[in-house]
């Protein structure tokens, strides 16, 4: 590889990783230019928590520090701190607390020369550098050129940025003010056609000897949580109709109390969530009124809106860049997570385009290859350096494991389809954001809302990208076609 024509100075090798170079960045300085899978393994100099906060804070390296276990911080070495920051990086970061070191890792093919960057996140204490074609300065190179093969200028943004660009990157954000709706799924309605019901013993006595059947009913532990949802007794007139049991028998009544003998009678089988169904259930039988709590709506602050927005723009140009090589403008992008817990490993960002039409495959959607990609990733990573990866035992433990997107967001350029969709939630996916919603295939609103189906076992948040927040590109779709 040399890429020493394109930089304003003669690269250096770096001893460490031959395929690695040290050269100038336009805009940014030095940095670290090269191509290859794992590219760096850096020792970090710890900071203990009480040595960073007396004096680690107060200094311009606690710009370039990571969160470490403990309250520490920890300074990456080697070439960990000189990887530039970029909002399209090719390069993620694991941490690893058990050997104290950091290692850095390509997200997707990198080019010769092309500059090696990592994300700094949201909350940036400079204004960062326009990227270039491969990442380098130039002498004599036209700088329009870039790396979307000048996409990148198509306008996309409106003329005026939202609200949350300004102020505090740690503020929090009102839901009206983010540029994203959140899908609302109609409330969960039952009909007498689709009432579930069952069969109870009962029996009915005068309201007088009514206390006296209560006070057996404590004794007799025919309490079941099979009646939780129920009411125990009905009152009608007076006479009172008490449930006595679920079980295939009747049960054996007290001979101190006059109750004729206990029958059949039918209930519904669950509780009421809405008040339509608490009448066509109350119509057979007392029931519990228990509208579902909806869980509480997450916070975003104006860091993480930014993060989104960028996140946005970045599929995109994406799906801009495929659709100028003949492919169908859908992209696919699961962007390293906002925050990452103290001591965890930063999760790399994937990117994936459709490629149906250039693989001749009805499956090859860009949802659908992006996870595919991330599975790849995490079969490399398992099967350890140099190693080809290897498919797991049967009855190997998991324990979850296996869930390829737990706590992540992805953001896709159309609303996914349903096969896509239910790829999604068996990826235990936290949250889908779309831009185009496909009213005839989506999955996530669109024809159906997978989530919010009955029986499926993970529930993911679905948010749908503001009209008027991103001019038309020239990516919106037939809305007969999956995405």
């Amino acid at each position: 590889m040399d890429p020493a024509s394109s930089l304003t100075e003669a690269p250096q090798p770096y001893p460490n990783e031959p395929n690695c170079i040290v050269g100038n960045s336009e805009g940014k300085g030095r940095g670290v230019f090269g191509y290859q899978t794992v590219v760096e393994i850096s020792p970090v100099l710890l900071l203990g928590k009480e040595e960073y906060e007396a004096h680690g804070r107060f200094t311009i390296l606690d710009d370039y520090t990571f969160k470490w276990k403990n309250g520490s911080m920890a300074l990456a070495l080697g070439l960990g701190s000189l990887f530039n920051h970029s909002n399209f990086p090719n390069l993620s970061y694991a941490i690893d607390t058990s050997s104290d070191s950091i290692r850095y890792t390509t997200t997707r093919n990198v080019k010769q020369g092309e500059e090696l960057c990592i994300y700094y996140g949201s909350n940036l204490w400079f204004e960062p550098a326009r990227p270039g074609a491969a990442g380098l300065s130039s002498n004599g190179r036209n700088d329009d050129d870039d790396e979307w093969g000048g996409l990148s200028r198509v306008e996309i943004l409106p003329d005026s940025l939202p609200a949350f660009f300004q102020g505090s990157m740690d503020d929090t954000v009102q839901a009206e003010d983010l540029p994203f709706e959140r899908f609302k799924p109609p409330p969960e309605e039952e009909t007498l056609e689709t009432l579930r019901t069952g069969k109870i013993f009962d029996s009915t006595t005068d309201n007088f000897a009514k206390w006296s059947v209560f006070q057996w009913l404590r004794r007799s532990e025919l309490d079941a949580s099979e009646l939780g949802h129920l009411k125990r007794v009905r009152k009608q007139g007076d006479t009172s109709t008490f449930l006595l049991s679920v079980s295939a028998l009747p049960p054996t009544l007290p001979k101190d109390i006059s109750l004729p003998p206990p029958f059949l009678v039918t209930v519904p089988a669950s509780v009421a969530l809405t008040p339509t169904s608490l009448n066509l259930k109350t119509a057979l039988w007392p029931t519990v009124y228990a509208p579902r709590r909806k869980g509480e709506i997450e916070e975003w602050s104006k860091g993480k809106a930014r993060w989104a927005w960028d996140a946005m723009h970045v599929v995109v140009r994406e799906a801009l860049q495929w659709r100028e090589r003949g492919e169908l403008p859908i992209a696919a992008y699961v962007p390293p997570p906002y925050e990452v817990p103290d001591g965890a490993s930063s999760p790399p960002a994937f990117m994936a385009h459709d490629t149906r039409q250039s693989a001749t495959h009805p499956l090859r959607h860009a949802v659908m290859n992006v996870i595919r990609h991330i599975a790849d990733e995490r079969a490399r990573a398992e099967a350890g350096p140099g190693k080809e990866p290897v498919e797991a035992q049967p009855d190997a433990p998991s324990n979850g494991t296996n869930y390829l997107l737990t706590s992540q967001t992805l953001f896709t350029t159309h609303e996914p389809c349903i096969m896509c969709s239910m790829a999604l939630l068996h990826s235990r996916v936290k949250e889908v954001v779309y831009l185009f919603p496909m009213d005839k295939t989506g999955g996530c609103g669109g024809v159906t809302c997978l989530p919010t189906l009955p029986g499926v076992n993970h529930r993911f948040t679905i948010c749908r990208w503001k009209e008027g927040l991103m001019k038309d590109a020239g990516i919106s779709l037939d809305d007969s076609t999956d995405a």
